[in-house]
């Protein structure tokens, strides 16, 4: 015999934003301690709200155990919904503030490394003082996924390095970032005042971030000079890249920026790179809306200024 279907609700069941705003962060973190952690409640008082949720909807959104929660099916259709209507009511609400002339809101800003080590940093603080009613959310991601995000508008404003895009991005000039090669002191090329790549190259390269822009740009000028890319080590980070270089691994190919950063002491050693292709610059990107939200716009204003 199968068994009846239970009766839809006569009205639509009460639920308030906050407690779907709960909900995603349970299932985001697969732990109702863990979620409760993260958005400063009790554990106990979060858990009543999600029984209160699924008495509401009349139907168990979690399985519970020992080991966390684990999504019904009903519960992950509610989740992928959720985040869309999340997403949704925050762009509605920056949209209101926007009318009524007020920056105030969330900036969600991808950046790539040397930007966040050489240039942010800064800016940032001139941001937030102009600006105190607005949250800045900076992602760090390597310069094409920056570019990705703001395409797939997952990012208001980006930061990355320079390159063809799409007609869907509106794109400023933030700052000028040539590569440079960086040398341990001591080392034999340390008298000369400019290097071509070869020479980088046969002195033992460190590489930065596998798959990276600069790792690709390297990779195709070794192609184009017909000579193997075979880096002495490969780091994911600029700093852990000067520090090899310092120990006397090889030498690098880093942005100046990066260089200041991490490098400046008398035990580096700083030399053009003599290369067309070494002046290197850096990009906002930002999806091409009508009308931004006043605070993505007072963001790039500030970050092209």
């Amino acid at each position: 015999m199968i068994p009846p279907m239970p009766s839809a609700p006569a009205s639509l069941p009460r639920i308030d934003v906050y407690t779907i705003r709960l909900f995603i962060a349970v299932a985001e973190q697969g732990s109702i301690a863990r979620a409760a952690e993260k958005e400063n409640i009790a554990a106990s008082a979060l858990s009543r709200r999600l029984s209160d949720l699924e008495h509401a909807l009349r139907a168990p959104l979690m399985v519970r155990s020992a080991r966390g929660i684990e999504l019904t099916q009903a519960g992950q259709h509610l989740f992928d919904g959720a985040r869309d209507i999340e997403q949704d009511l925050n762009r509605l609400v920056q949209e209101v503030w926007s009318i009524s002339g007020a920056v105030v809101g969330t900036v969600r800003l991808f950046a790539n490394p040397s930007a966040i080590v050489g240039f942010l940093p800064e800016r940032l603080r001139q941001f937030s003082d102009a600006y105190p009613e607005v949250s800045v959310e900076l992602v760090e991601h390597r310069s094409r996924d920056v570019v990705r995000a703001c395409l797939d508008d997952r990012a208001d404003v980006g930061v990355a390095v320079a390159m063809d895009v799409s007609r869907g991005l509106d794109s400023w000039r933030f700052a000028s970032d040539p590569l440079i090669v960086l040398l341990p002191a001591g080392h034999p090329l340390e008298a000369r005042k400019q290097l071509r790549f070869l020479a980088v190259v046969e002195a033992g390269l460190v590489a930065v971030q596998a798959g990276g822009a600069l790792d690709q740009l390297l990779r195709e000028q070794a192609a184009a000079a017909k000579v193997p890319f075979k880096p002495k080590v490969s780091v994911e980070s600029f700093d852990a890249a000067c520090r090899m270089v310092e120990a006397g691994l090889g030498v690098a190919i880093v942005p100046a920026s990066a260089a200041t950063a991490f490098a400046g002491t008398e035990r580096f050693l700083r030399c053009e790179l003599d290369e067309p292709w070494a002046p290197r610059e850096l990009r906002l990107y930002s999806l091409q809306k009508q009308p931004r939200p006043r605070a993505v716009e007072a963001l790039i204003d500030v970050l092209r200024s």
